[in-house]
C-alpha cells in the first residue's frame, strides 16, 4: 500500500489530544531536517482551516521573525 506523505501524517496525529499535538509540534522544531516536511503537513493543515484574519496574523508573525 503507497501512502503519502500528507497521508502518513494525517493517520500519525488523528487521534492525539491537543497536548499531544502540541508535543509532536514542540519536539519537532529545531529538530533534525527530516521533520520539516512534517511541520508543513500540520501548518498546512492549520492554514487552510484559518480564517483570514488568522492568516494575515501568522503571516505577520512570521514576517516579524524573519528580519
Amino acid at each position: 500500500m503507497n501512502i503519502t506523505l500528507r497521508q502518513a501524517i494525517h493517520q500519525r496525529v488523528n487521534d492525539k489530544s491537543p497536548e499531544e499535538l502540541k508535543e509532536v509540534i514542540e519536539d519537532s522544531i529545531g529538530g533534525e531536517e527530516k521533520v520539516l516536511p512534517g511541520l508543513g503537513v500540520l501548518f498546512e493543515i492549520i492554514w487552510q482551516h484559518s480564517e483570514a484574519s488568522t492568516q494575515d496574523t501568522l503571516v505577520e508573525t512570521l514576517k516579524a521573525h524573519l528580519t
